[in-house]
Formats: C-alpha cells, sequence, structure tokens
C-alpha cells in the first residue's frame, strides 16, 4: 500500500499509479494482473506504459477475455491489464500470477440507476448508505480482486493497492480487516525482499 500517491480521483493519477505499476513490475518480474475500476484509468495507465517494460502487455477489450487469458498462461512474464469482469471467475495458479494491482477501492458507480436507488432507500429510511452498503459492497468487490491471486495451498504473491484510503479513511480498516492476516507492508524494499526469496 504506497503511502505517496495522490488522491485516485485527483487528474494525475493515472500517471503516478503507472509509474508505481512500472516499478512493482520490474521487482515481480511481470506475472501480474494490473485490475482497474474503470476503463478510462485502465486504458491510460496502459498507453503510459507501452515501451516502459520488458513484459508483454495484454489488454482488455483487445482480445475475447478466454484468449486473453489462454495467451496470459503461456507467456511466463505477460501483465494483463482488465476491468472489474477479471475480478471473479478467474483461475490462474502458481507463479505465473504472482501479483495483482488494484488501482483504487472498488465502489459501485454512485449514479448507476440500481446503486442510486439502494443509496436513497437506505438513507430515507434513515440509514447511512456509505456504511451500510457502499462500503460492504466495495469490501467484497475487493476481496474477489485479492481471490485472483492466492488460488491454492502452494500460491504465494503480492498484492497491490495503490488507493492510499484505505490508509487515510477511518473506513479504510474495514477493507484492511477484510483481507487475510498476511504482512502488510507500504515499503517497497519489503517487496523487494520477498520476491527476491522466490523461485
Amino acid at each position: 500500500m504506497p503511502t505517496d500517491l495522490p488522491d485516485p480521483r485527483a487528474q494525475n493519477s493515472a500517471r503516478e499509479a503507472a509509474e508505481k505499476i512500472r516499478r512493482v513490475l520490474e521487482i515481480t518480474r511481470g506475472r501480474a494482473f494490473c485490475l482497474f475500476t474503470s476503463y478510462k484509468q485502465m486504458n491510460e495507465v496502459h498507453e503510459q506504459l507501452l515501451g516502459e517494460i520488458e513484459f508483454p502487455m495484454l489488454l482488455q477489450g483487445s482480445a475475447p477475455k478466454n484468449a486473453l487469458l489462454e495467451e496470459f498462461r503461456l507467456t511466463p512474464p505477460a501483465v494483463l491489464f482488465a476491468t472489474s469482469s477479471f475480478w471473479q471467475g478467474v483461475d490462474v495458479q502458481g507463479e505465473q500470477l504472482s501479483c495483482v494491482i488494484i488501482d483504487r477501492l472498488p465502489f459501485a458507480v454512485p449514479n448507476d440507476p440500481v446503486v442510486a436507488a439502494r443509496i436513497e432507500a437506505i438513507n430515507d429510511a434513515g440509514g447511512n448508505a456509505f456504511y451500510e452498503y457502499q462500503v460492504p459492497s466495495a469490501v467484497i468487490s475487493l476481496k474477489q480482486g485479492f481471490g485472483r491471486l492466492i488460488r491454492s495451498v502452494k500460491d504465494r504473491g503480492l498484492l497491490v493497492l495503490l488507493d492510499n484510503r484505505v490508509l487515510k479513511q477511518q473506513y479504510g480498516r474495514v477493507f484492511l480487516d477484510s483481507l487475510p492476516d498476511y504482512k502488510k507492508t507500504t515499503d517497497l524494499k519489503d517487496v523487494e525482499d520477498f520476491f527476491s526469496n522466490t523461485t
């Protein structure tokens, strides 16, 4: 969880995120899913990293989902850039997937008609839709994204959460408490040490 990134809603967040992702991918030697909450952010980061990293870069939308997954499995150092449809139901075991990078906490878009209706109903009933609905829903989505990484008892890897609201906002503790009790760090040196001990 890097502490030096801007709020993910800031205008320069894609550029800063791309640089952090580049550094992480150098350490992990590719072998990563970069999961985004929007196509816009995914495409911006992918474009900024073209020619910046040495690993094959697969982009959601450039081929069918199953074809991208098969290419990822067959290309050891590949990096897949994708959005929410890759957050669940995807199974890549072993070292081929050693890192999952998530750009921001996966809150549902509040102006989606279904989401907006639920928020309105909870608030009208005197509740707090953010804490009663939006945070729990985002926690489930984050756990699904994290679940792409550890698929068997032999799997090991790195989850990178680029949204520092998880450290700075009170509700961030809910997200952290929902994840398994693995080592947590804000220091890339710890990441380097972790991967220096892999085969």
